[in-house]
């Protein structure tokens, strides 16, 4: 049996624990941005101008720098700065979800300014109040339209995840380079890690196509 194959099936299993890792982080990552990226998104659509720029400001810097200056920045630097002790995959996850919001709230907000003004002018003329308004009719809408580039966002979240081995986060790079230096057989694990990349992000869009399926409503074209 070829050499590459015998690594490749005995470090397979030893792999597939770092996809878990992967898993945590890209999870973690996509809650984190959503839960930043809707009120981000709102901010910068209903917003005062002031508001809109300093939400701009924060989009800007998120989507310009380079992930890895943001995880050294973060990790040895304004962490440790303020003195907070956090672990490696903690770090990663927090960094990667902040990138996360940038790019969902630009996903949100574009799907908000895709519905009719006029669902909003309704729903003032019914009597209910701004915040009511695009909690109950605005945001349903828009969160559903969202999906399709929400599924794209994942795939991105996932394969940026990979550069978290960096800090030292035991995830399936992590894992595949640390087997590669030991055995030399760099071509085949690393082929055997893009299989598993590539099966993660199968499974994620394909949930999220089903997600977009369930909550279609016949007949809407939006």
């Amino acid at each position: 049996m070829p050499e590459g194959l015998v690594a490749v099936l005995n470090a397979f299993p030893y792999m597939l624990e770092g996809s878990l890792v992967t898993v945590g982080v890209v999870v973690g990552a996509m809650a984190l941005g959503f839960c930043l990226g809707v009120p981000l998104a709102v901010g910068l659509v209903y917003g005062p101008l002031w508001l809109r720029r300093l939400l701009g400001f924060y989009v800007w810097i998120f989507r310009g720098v380079p992930l890895l200056v943001l995880l050294f920045l973060f990790y040895f630097g304004l962490f440790s700065l303020l003195a907070i002790n956090l672990s490696a995959f903690a770090a990663g996850t927090i960094v990667l979800g902040l990138i996360s919001s940038a790019y969902q709230s630009q996903i949100f907000r574009g799907a908000i300014l895709s519905l009719p003004e006029g669902q909003f002018k309704a729903a003032r003329a019914l009597g209910m109040s701004d915040f009511k308004a695009i909690l109950f009719i605005i945001l349903p809408q828009s969160l559903r339209l969202s999906i399709p580039a929400w599924s794209n966002e994942y795939s991105i979240v996932l394969k940026d995840s990979a550069v978290t081995y960096a800090l030292g986060v035991a995830e399936i790079m992590a894992r595949t380079h640390f087997v590669a230096s030991r055995t030399y057989q760099h071509l085949p694990l690393y082929l055997a890690a893009g299989v598993i990349y590539l099966g993660l992000t199968y499974v994620g869009v394909k949930s999220l196509r089903l997600l977009e399926e369930k909550v279609k409503i016949p007949g809407y074209a939006q």
